[in-house]
């Protein structure tokens, strides 16, 4: 097949096709961005900066007073999906979700903007803008403008901006030990997304998968101030997949989260993709930034993939009281069908993550 009819299916435009790697998959390897970024000279920190990159948090926080913080963050990648309507969504849900990580509610958003204007027909980046546009609306927040530029390929995303109270912030530091943890989607966009850009598989095969990239993360709205306090921490589970993103929770709160890869929640046939090898390279560069520091002895070769796979918006990873954490699942579960306990923490041990 021509990559022209490759990209042209059924009349319609495959926008996987049109790029070498899709979504939070994408991302600079973990090890390699630490690598980088500790050869920069930062300025010195305001002191108003509450939260700042250091920590590999999901947002910036800075102290406006003492009832208001900036939540500042900003997300963008090539297609993932093959519709661009969908791509919109899930670019603009995976924005957003940094800022809910961080305990706070999204307000503006600006657009980031790259588009082959001598390849693809204007209606795709329409319905690109169309569908980010629907979810920037779902979380109450306004589309306020953005930045563009012709480009060899499509790439799309938000800057996005909210407010948090100073004293409600989540980040990635604050777990103790006797926590519950509890994440709120289901693992494998990795490895499904990947069969679809290999053509294995349709859209509507992989749908549920879909729809929850495309779920905006916003879990805050749904509890009561009690259960909101009981939640000490907070990240969201993507690019470096949920091995990455935990072991960085742990390092962050000085702790060690003990999971149970059995509740792990994950796709229909999410093993199956996994087990037919379709990869991607950040599987591999997940792999090596996590497992020097993490416990899988007890995994076999499928779950080992499975915590190392890419996701993109995927959930929420809570660190929460053991005494809300039920209560909390349940009230999850009303938007988010997956949510559940999977693990808890304890005092720091020579690991950062155990798998069981």
């Amino acid at each position: 097949m021509s990559k022209a009819n490759a990209i042209m299916s059924a009349g319609k435009i495959a926008l996987t096709q049109t790029v070498q790697k899709g979504g939070c998959a994408a991302k600079v390897a973990a090890s390699e961005l630490h690598r980088i970024l500790q050869q920069v000279k930062f300025p010195t920190a305001h002191r108003e900066l509450l939260v700042d990159g250091g920590l590999f948090d999901d947002a910036a926080i800075y102290k406006v007073n003492d009832d208001v913080a900036l939540v500042q963050t900003l997300d963008f990648f090539t297609p993932i999906v093959n519709t661009p309507l969908l791509f919109g969504e899930i670019a603009a849900a995976n924005a957003l979700s940094d800022v809910y990580a961080m305990g706070g509610r999204p307000r503006t958003a600006m657009g980031i903007l790259a588009f082959p204007m001598a390849t693809l027909p204007e209606h795709v980046i329409v319905d690109v803008m169309q569908g980010a546009s629907n979810k920037i609306a779902e979380a109450g927040a306004n589309f306020v403008g953005g930045h563009s530029i012709d480009d060899d390929t499509l790439k799309f995303g938000l800057s996005v901006t909210g407010f948090v109270n100073p004293q409600q912030v989540w980040t990635n530091a604050g777990a103790i030990a006797g926590d519950h943890l509890i994440l709120t989607k289901a693992l494998g966009t990795g490895t499904m997304t990947a069969a679809l850009k290999r053509q294995a598989v349709d859209e509507e095969d992989i749908m549920e998968a879909l729809l929850g990239m495309a779920a905006v993360n916003n879990v805050a709205d749904l509890m009561k101030p009690g259960l909101i306090a009981a939640i000490h921490a907070a990240t969201d589970i993507t690019g470096f997949g949920f091995s990455g993103h935990a072991m960085q929770m742990a390092h962050a709160s000085n702790v060690t989260l003990k999971v149970d890869a059995a509740e792990l929640p994950r796709f229909s046939n999410a093993l199956n993709y996994l087990e037919n090898s379709f990869l991607t390279k950040a599987h591999r560069t997940n792999k090596e930034y996590t497992e020097p520091d993490i416990d899988v002895s007890s995994l076999d070769n499928l779950h080992r993939l499975l915590i190392h796979d890419p996701q993109t918006s995927g959930g929420l990873l809570l660190s929460v009281s053991a005494e809300a954490g039920h209560d909390m699942v349940q009230i999850l579960r009303t938007k988010f069908k997956s949510a559940g306990i999977i693990g808890q923490v304890l005092p720091r041990q020579e690991k950062a993550v155990i798998f069981e």
